[in-house]
């Protein structure tokens, strides 16, 4: 009798899953699908790395070969014999010490310039209350999407009537005045999310606006200047339009058109062309190495702004 009411109290085994043992599956599911994007996106991202990448493997493959190997095999082939003398020729022939040093007396002046205006004017219209600042900002960042190659011809009559024709000046006072409006809208976001209790802070303090400036506001845009300074580094030092636009003397030519000097008319020797263009590309990216981690910190707290 015992035996029977203990076997009728005890649960009969159903089929119904409980929830537990319901949520397995779809939690195998999520796995799989968070593997499938990992896996698809790792894949894009290495294959379009390998584009990105193969180029730059051909010219540094192509400096190390002779002219003849590369007319013979084409571009694409392994060298015959790796030798070093298409750096030295091109760094003869293309004068490219002389380049180097014209195109650092561009560069230089030029970020320092661009950091230092772009910086005051978006401490201006980001911290005080100035009349139709938002247009102000808007025509001056209109100016940066007109094409370069647009604004070749104005450039040539103004160099022309300015009287600095073919001299590096010009070179320098366009390229700052070019890049004005996009830094001072990049810096212009930074500094507007400063809390303005730091400005008050200072204020009561007795600092200036000049020292509120130079001792609270910049110190914080710090990643966001390091950051523009080596695009603007980039952008300036590898410019080759303006500087054949302006520049007509072979020894006032930037590293880009010494670069383009060895192209001749109706030949070119590419392994010179390619060793010329390793030479020219030591500089960014030693810039780039110098400043990767304000550079990445920069862009990280642009995208979270």
């Amino acid at each position: 009798m015992t035996t029977t009411i203990n076997d009728a109290a005890a649960p009969l085994p159903s089929d119904t899953p409980t929830p537990a043992t319901a949520t397995k599956p779809r939690e195998g599911r999520s796995r799989w699908r968070s593997r499938i994007g990992t896996t698809s996106f790792h894949t894009v991202a290495i294959t379009l790395s390998a584009l990105w990448f193969f180029p730059i493997f051909l010219v540094l493959l192509n400096s190390f070969r002779t002219n003849s190997d590369v007319l013979r095999n084409g571009v694409a082939a392994w060298p015959e014999a790796f030798v070093f003398d298409s750096y030295v020729t091109a760094w003869v022939n293309a004068e490219m010490g002389r380049a180097m040093v014209n195109s650092l007396i561009i560069t230089i002046p030029v970020v320092v310039l661009t950091l230092l205006l772009s910086s005051l004017a978006a401490f201006g219209l980001s911290r005080y209350r100035i009349p139709f600042r938002r247009t102000l900002l808007l025509v001056m960042l209109a100016g940066n999407l007109l094409p370069a190659q647009l604004m070749l011809i104005p450039w040539l009559k103004i160099a022309e009537s300015s009287g600095l024709y073919d001299t590096l000046l010009i070179v320098i006072l366009i390229q700052t005045a070019s890049g004005l409006g996009f830094y001072t809208f990049i810096l212009y976001g930074f500094m507007r999310a400063i809390p303005v209790e730091l400005q008050d802070a200072a204020s009561i303090d007795g600092a200036g606006v000049l020292r509120t400036y130079w001792q609270i506001i910049l110190p914080l845009t710090r990643p966001a200047l390091a950051a523009l300074g080596a695009l603007a580094f980039t952008w300036v030092f590898n410019d080759l339009l303006l500087a054949i636009t302006v520049l007509r003397t072979s020894s006032q030519f930037p590293i880009t058109a010494a670069v383009l000097s060895l192209l001749g008319e109706f030949s070119a020797e590419w392994n010179l062309i390619a060793a010329a263009t390793v030479i020219a590309a030591i500089p960014c990216v030693i810039v780039f190495l110098m400043f990767q981690k304000h550079f990445v910190g920069g862009l990280a707290l642009g995208a979270v702004k």
